[in-house]
């Protein structure tokens, strides 16, 4: 159920898009979907009257962009010749692992985003967020047994939650977890950086008028071809027929976090998947938080940390960073938006 809703949500985003901002210089664009990288469907979009030939081969540069990514955040599976936040994580209190240097790159941005948001964003969570990660799971399979993890669980496992724990030597190129109980998830980030990667190797190429749909994330390479706007639809968490928000974008990214898509109920309650590293909970301040700016990942981060801080503390992050602009919507329904959200607004 969770990948039908999910498939819906993302196709009427995308019907969207198409029905406001199509290019007049050809009547659709070309398309390809793919489904194999980090748990989701991507689905890649050229607007720029492409060639076929040309289409499917940057169709080809992004899909093996996307699975060397996926296969260097993913931390349930080991891949043959390469260390990654796996086998990191099941070194945890071990000597140091040599990785590529493109994952040391991700973890110390990482790190960045820890300190920038005031621990919101802190990929060291993994401790906290697998005793929830459990319990979904017995949910999903109908486990008689399945009960939400306790108090003193949750505690216990916030005791080894330290960005400090993650050790990175740049000059040697290793990474250390230096607490055997601490790990890495990467769930609220690792998408956007990854699609932010490929989206700037794309420009590097030249690719312009492309738009990249991963899992959700939205990031749109340059302008469309007579120098307008794309249009997308921001989801209403309270009425899936109508949108809370329509923008106008180009050459940025839009990310969504909410309460209403990846969620598990237990004894009659409803638990999404966002954490509060303060009440060690699915956050309860919002029902979404909207992300646009140019990187993806940076994108992607900000709509996790901001959905769990006060709207206060959250507006005080986004005016100390340069061209973000937030949508935050209240469990009651309220709509609060940073000031550049007016001049994106469509009719």
């Amino acid at each position: 159920m969770r990948k039908i809703r999910t498939i819906i949500a993302i196709f009427c985003i995308l019907c969207l898009i198409f029905s406001f901002g199509g290019c007049k210089t050809q009547a659709s664009p070309h398309e390809k979907t793919v489904f194999n990288y980090f748990d989701t469907i991507s689905t890649i979009y050229s607007y720029a009257g492409d060639s076929e030939e040309d289409f499917a081969a940057n169709c080809r540069r992004i899909e093996t962009l996307l699975e060397k990514y996926h296969r260097l955040f993913d931390i349930y599976n080991e891949y043959e010749g390469i260390n990654n936040l796996y086998t990191v994580n099941q070194n945890a209190g071990g000597e140091p692992i040599a990785v590529d240097r493109e994952l040391i790159d991700f973890l110390i941005y990482a790190k960045w985003l820890c300190e920038v948001t005031n621990g919101e964003m802190n990929v060291m969570m993994g401790s906290v967020l697998s005793l929830w990660h459990d319990c979904r799971a017995q949910v999903a399979e109908n486990a008689p047994n399945a009960v939400l993890p306790t108090n003193s669980m949750l505690l216990s496992a916030a005791e080894h939650t330290s960005i400090d724990l993650l050790e990175i030597d740049e000059e040697k190129g290793t990474v250390r977890i230096s607490d055997p109980l601490a790990s890495i998830d990467v769930g609220a980030v690792g998408k956007g950086y990854a699609t932010e990667l490929v989206a700037q190797g794309l420009k590097a190429k030249g690719v312009d008028a492309y738009v990249l749909d991963v899992g959700g994330n939205l990031r749109i390479i340059g302008r469309k071809p007579d120098g307008g706007t794309w249009v997308t639809g921001i989801k209403n968490p309270f009425d899936s027929y109508h949108f809370a928000e329509k923008l106008k974008i180009a050459d940025t990214s839009c990310v969504t976090s909410g309460d209403y898509e990846r969620y598990f109920e237990l004894d009659g309650r409803r638990y999404h998947h966002i954490i509060d590293k303060d009440t060690l909970s699915p956050a309860e301040h919002f029902s979404s938080v909207t992300v646009v700016c140019e990187n993806s990942g940076l994108a992607d981060a900000l709509s996790t940390a901001l959905f769990c801080m006060s709207f206060d503390e959250g507006r005080a992050l986004v005016e100390r960073l340069e061209d973000v602009e937030v949508i935050w919507i209240t469990k009651e329904g309220e709509k609060l938006c940073t000031q550049g959200i007016a001049e994106m607004r469509s009719e």
